[in-house]
């Protein structure tokens, strides 16, 4: 038996043998305690999900489009391959979470705290990152377009990320590992600068 109930006042939301065959897009789980849960493979889109204590729970292969999310406890919560487009994540506690191979297009996740989050391969393009990614690892990760003004990168892992056209003002980046990353401009960080060639003397008068 299945049964989730309000963190607080103890109400039950969901009640059922399983999952299986439920339909749970637009599922009303505000402040719901879903601790250490296994949600993986889930379609919960649109789903109100603000304020829930979803730590160390598992949301692997979830459906999260426009999932609301805002002020969620995700500490140590696995949401790798998860789709998460467009979905908010306000001010979401996301401590060593992992969103390896995630996609987090158009996402929200301003004031977030992702410290040590691992974000490997994620596609994090158009994505609101106005967040604490401290020590987070954002190797190979898709930013195209992010922002990330005023985030805490320091310590970040960006090797290989696709920093394309994000957005870096006031970005804290101390000790953060570029090897390989494509900067805002286009340019493949640690790449030569092309050296131009002088004209023979004779060209000089041509």
């Amino acid at each position: 038996m299945i049964e989730i109930k309000h963190r607080e006042s103890g109400e039950v939301l969901f009640q059922d043998e399983s999952f299986e065959g439920k339909k749970l897009d637009g599922a009303k789980w505000a402040g719901a305690d879903l601790r250490e849960m296994d949600l993986s493979g889930l379609r919960l889109a649109r789903a109100d999900l603000n304020g829930a204590d979803l730590t160390e729970a598992n949301l692997s292969g979830s459906d999260l489009q426009g999932a609301i999310l805002n002020e969620a406890v995700l500490d140590g919560a696995d949401l790798s391959n998860c789709d998460l487009t467009e979905a908010f994540l306000k001010f979401a506690m996301m401590r060593d979470v992992k969103l390896d191979g995630a996609v987090l297009r158009y996402a929200t996740l301003e004031g977030a705290d992702l410290s040590g989050a691992s974000l490997v391969g994620a596609d994090a393009s158009m994505t609101d990152l106005r967040c604490n990614l401290n020590e987070a690892n954002l190797t190979k990760a898709d930013l195209q377009g992010a922002n990330l003004s005023g985030a805490n990168c320091t310590a970040v892992n960006f090797t290989e990320a696709n920093l394309f056209d994000a957005k870096l003002v006031d970005t804290k980046l101390m000790r953060a590992t570029m090897t390989g990353a494509v900067s805002p401009t286009g340019k493949k960080h640690g790449e030569p600068q092309a050296v131009k060639k002088a004209k023979p003397w004779w060209q000089f008068w041509a």
